[in-house]
């Protein structure tokens, strides 16, 4: 298959709508799933010629269940699987339904709300929408914590090595896994630690970002747990999302990589710890609501598939 992959690689931006859906019980779905097919290059093609610099985009991931029930190619991506609960002592990153994954963003609102009313309208008869998270950037890329996030992204030729995949499943080569958990974080309780503790959960310094040395930094810190080598990275493009007033902010982590195990590394080192029992202490603050596997074609299996 040709390598012209979705737009998995783009940076984040000022704004992202992430939309999930499932599909209705014996919903004469593949018609509607072939529109959504046409309807993605379409999008993307009027984004690039009508804001060439408002990196503008959309992308469609397909859930693992979705694929069986559309009858999509087989054999699946070699990686591709029902995500299950990893399951800690303390913590537990659940697993919930997704049908179709859709990820907009632009430097301007406008182009979000337009491309997400444009997918509502055309999939509504058949599906149903059960998350839509409106992201935000806050400040110079960082959480909501107030840490920079994604620091460890991977650039240049690496960020198509590790975000795409490679010669290694050549039938599906330039697709990506995607996968991603909705975070809510305990604000209160997390603003009422001095920055000092918040740094050493955190693995770097607030306000320049600095990792800590390996001999200072704890075992349990994020940074040491959530990256699990040099040869073992993803594509984040987290956002922060919620409601001030209620106390329910959070962080919409979502992962593209050439490698679903890597993601289930660092999942396992976060939850279940390294070793056993030494889990990420972030999770203290931040909840999974979410977590689901998608996997990304090309647009040019999208194009195969609308027809």
């Amino acid at each position: 298959m040709s390598t012209n992959s979705q737009n998995v690689l783009d940076y984040p931006n000022n704004n992202t709508i992430f939309m999930v859906w499932n599909f209705k019980k014996d919903a004469a779905i593949r018609d509607t799933f072939k529109s959504l097919c046409a309807l993605m290059s379409n999008l993307n093609n009027s984004a690039n010629v009508r804001f060439p610099n408002a990196k503008a985009s959309v992308v469609m991931g397909i859930g693992y269940n979705a694929w069986h029930l559309l009858g999509l190619p087989e054999p699946l991506p070699k990686e591709f699987e029902e995500f299950v609960p990893i399951v800690g002592s303390k913590h537990t990153a659940v697993a919930t339904d997704g049908d179709l994954h859709f990820h907009i963003r632009a430097d301007e609102t406008s182009f979000c709300i337009d491309v997400a009313s444009a997918i509502s309208e055309a999939i509504t008869g058949v599906a149903e929408s059960i998350e839509e998270i409106h992201g935000f950037r806050y400040w110079d890329s960082r959480s909501i914590l107030g840490f920079v996030d994604g620091t460890e992204n991977p650039h240049g030729t690496d960020r198509q090595y590790f975000g795409t995949i490679g010669e290694e499943d050549p039938y599906y080569k330039g697709g990506s896994y995607l996968f991603v958990q909705k975070y809510i974080h305990d604000l209160k309780a997390w603003r009422s630690l001095p920055v000092s503790d918040q740094e050493k959960i955190i693995g770097r310094s607030k306000a320049d970002d600095i990792e800590m040395p390996d001999d200072v930094k704890p075992s349990n810190a994020h940074s040491a747990l959530a990256n699990v080598g040099d040869d073992f990275k993803i594509v984040r493009d987290n956002m922060p999302f919620g409601s001030v007033s209620t106390n329910e902010m959070g962080t919409y982590f979502i992962a593209y990589a050439s490698s679903f195990s890597t993601v289930k590394k660092m999942l396992t080192n976060m939850f279940i710890g390294s070793p056993e029992g030494n889990y990420d202490r972030i999770l203290d603050f931040s909840t999974p609501k979410t977590g689901t596997l998608f996997f990304v074609p090309t647009f040019d299996m999208l194009d195969k598939f609308s027809e």
